[in-house]
């Protein structure tokens, strides 16, 4: 091989003693915390020692920096072993090691972005690949840089169908920057994993994913050092045997083994041991320094250039209104970069696409991967990220939303066809369960937007705002509710609607704010008075502004909303309250699973619509007014 230069028997041998030293100091931390996967870690230490100390370029002192070459440990368990590495490179000292899990340590059982060495966090296996393929397509084609990024995963999560999505996104965009180290250990948590040690059928299917695979003795430092140098053209797997607890003979290529500490008698033998095999070498290893040719990036004080630009009486879906925003805001600032999964016609992101196709990434239909690649565009902060799909399809994807919240990932989601608004399609593409699950994660914001002004603030509000954004839009146009000069924040609700005679507070999002209003209108011409709020985000929910009103309207509440009952506004509302005396909560929504329709039928057959909010509204008033 042209590009290859042998490493000298002293670089080999300096690189076999940081192995076994990752060895003696991953069992030494586990022993020491009674919890971790020793037999993980050791069957890796080959493969982390010549990564880190010749074939990565970085700089050790600043682990995040933009230029240097990126790593993501997917089979999170073996993170003692990455820890011991930063030991090896002088970031941690050796005594933080004796701290892995305790309550004050910052070295958790599973690599986390408390920690500068750990860009995003692992653990639930199957995901580390699909953010290894976002930092390379940024890599490759946002930043343009010479920066690579390597995936390291077992092969017990090679079951996930998420590695698989993965290898097929990055085979079709020719990541030639990105290379997954396979770590062939043959055994998994309870049993042996499905293909065992036969590597050829790995390679084989890596093949026929389009990459190109490369089989090693996963524990030969020459055999690695020479793999990870060949030149590439495509995405590479170094598909390595290795032996699961090697260097522990108790252990080794033994079931029953993995989530196993090793008792303190049993790690002070199999320490000494291991010390002996480490030879006097005068040689010092230091990672190559990277190439400094990423561009700065700055995402403070990402802001539309305008004021929306709507009027009233117009219609517009929400839906369409969050392509023109992405676009809009797009136009500002080169880094705000939109992926979608087949449905950029729908979602309305193909309007971005149209206008900014090299910042747009077809991500086809595979959600989890989408939104593992949209963490990596993020990752360092490089991007301003905005994935959408059909909201019902996040569903399939929430372990990967789970794990974006866990990892302080920046990354907003728009999810369109939401509710009973999507009509004819059925409650297969109806998410009516999409709020109760952003609202689960404990950094999400959930802005619920109800026209095309509101649209474009919730996008201007996301770009810059921290954690997880989800966007809810709708399929059908709605009219335009807000004047473009109206001022949205973050939890801060909208009163659209009232008098000082109001009688009952309705609290209503979206495609019900409109039938709120309707409903509004209609029981004026009764003589009966309420008052209309839009909360706008659903979480963070401005508590005190509905808290306010309803006592204006004595105690009296009405939440309406496009979902079920379970976890959605009336619920979150409901929580608000629960502290609070003298309030008559009425809740709206849809009570169990719908069916094809027009949206208007729909909404009326599951007590949603206008004419539902009327007779809510006469039957509150008539049960207080019975009550006295």
């Amino acid at each position: 091989m042209e590009d290859y230069h042998k490493p000298d028997q002293q670089t080999v041998q300096a690189l076999r003693n940081i192995a076994n030293r990752l060895r003696i100091n991953s069992i030494k931390a586990t022993t020491a915390a009674g919890s971790g996967h020793p037999t993980s870690c050791c069957s890796v230490a080959e493969i982390l020692s010549v990564l880190y100390f010749h074939t990565m370029k970085y700089r050790p002192e600043d682990p995040r920096n933009f230029n240097s070459d990126r790593f993501i440990l997917s089979k999170g368990h073996a993170a003692p072993a990455l820890y011991s590495m930063w030991v090896e490179t002088g970031f941690l000292k050796e005594s933080e090691l004796l701290s892995l899990c305790q309550v004050d340590s910052s070295l958790e059982g599973h690599p986390n972005p408390k920690q500068q060495i750990v860009d995003v966090a692992t653990g639930s296996l199957g995901q580390g690949l699909g953010v290894a393929c976002g930092m390379a397509y940024t890599g490759k084609y946002f930043d343009k840089s010479s920066y690579r990024v390597y995936c390291l995963l077992g092969d017990g999560e090679m079951s996930e169908g998420a590695v698989w999505e993965a290898m097929s996104f990055a085979s079709y965009y020719q990541l030639d920057n990105l290379v997954a180290i396979m770590d062939i250990n043959r055994l998994g948590q309870s049993d042996a994993a499905p293909l065992q040690h036969h590597v050829e059928k790995y390679q084989k299917r890596c093949e026929a994913f389009g990459w190109n695979a490369i089989v090693v003795d996963g524990h030969s430092v020459e055999e690695l050092c020479k793999a990870l140098s060949q030149p590439r053209h495509q995405p590479t797997a170094i598909i390595a045997k290795t032996i699961k607890g090697k260097g522990i003979p108790a252990a080794e290529d033994k079931l029953g083994w993995h989530a196993k500490t090793l008792p303190k008698d049993m790690a002070e033998m199999v320490m000494k041991e291991l010390q002996s095999r480490i030879m006097n070498s005068s040689k010092h290893l230091y990672p190559p320094a990277p190439i400094e040719d990423s561009p700065p990036v700055s995402l403070r004080n990402i802001r539309m250039p305008s004021a929306p630009s709507y009027k009233s009486g117009e219609k517009i879906a929400t839906r369409k209104a969050y392509g023109m925003a992405l676009a809009k805001i797009g136009r500002y600032n080169e880094r705000v970069v939109a992926l979608d999964g087949d449905t950029n016609n729908l979602t309305c992101s193909e309007i971005f696409k149209n206008e900014h196709p090299n910042r747009f990434v077809e991500c086809y239909i595979a959600q989890q991967n989408m939104v593992s690649v949209a963490m990596g565009c993020a990752a360092r902060e490089r991007n301003v990220v905005f994935a959408s799909t059909l909201a019902s399809f996040f569903t399939r994807a929430y372990d990967q939303l789970r794990m974006a919240a866990i990892s302080e990932s920046n990354i907003n989601l728009c999810g369109s066809h939401c509710g009973l608004s999507t009509g004819e399609e059925g409650p297969s593409l109806m998410a009516l369960e999409d709020v109760a699950m952003f609202r689960a994660l404990p950094t999400a914001t959930i802005f619920y937007p109800c026209d095309g002004v509101s649209t474009e603030k919730a996008v201007e509000l996301a770009a810059s705002t921290k954690g997880v954004c989800y966007i809810r839009t709708s399929r059908q146009d709605c009219a335009i509710v807000y004047n473009s000069n109206e001022d949205f924040h973050v939890g801060q609700a909208k009163v659209v609607y009232q008098s000082k005679e109001d009688q009952v507070t309705v609290v209503a999002a979206g495609v019900t704010l409109h039938e709120a209003l309707a409903a509004a209108e209609q029981l004026k011409k009764e003589r009966i008075t309420v008052r209309v709020i839009d909360p706008f985000t659903i979480k963070p929910l401005d508590v005190k502004t509905i808290i306010d009103h309803t006592r204006a309207t004595r105690g009296r509440i009405i939440t309406v909303e496009d979902h079920y009952y379970e976890g959605g506004l009336g619920e979150a509302v409901s929580s608000a309250m629960v502290n609070e005396s003298g309030f008559n909560l009425h809740r709206l929504a849809v009570s169990h699973v719908p069916r094809s329709g027009k949206p208007h039928e729909l909404l009326k057959i599951y007590g949603i619509d206008r004419d539902a909010i009327t007779q809510a509204v006469r039957k509150m008033l008539s049960s207080s007014t019975n009550a006295k």
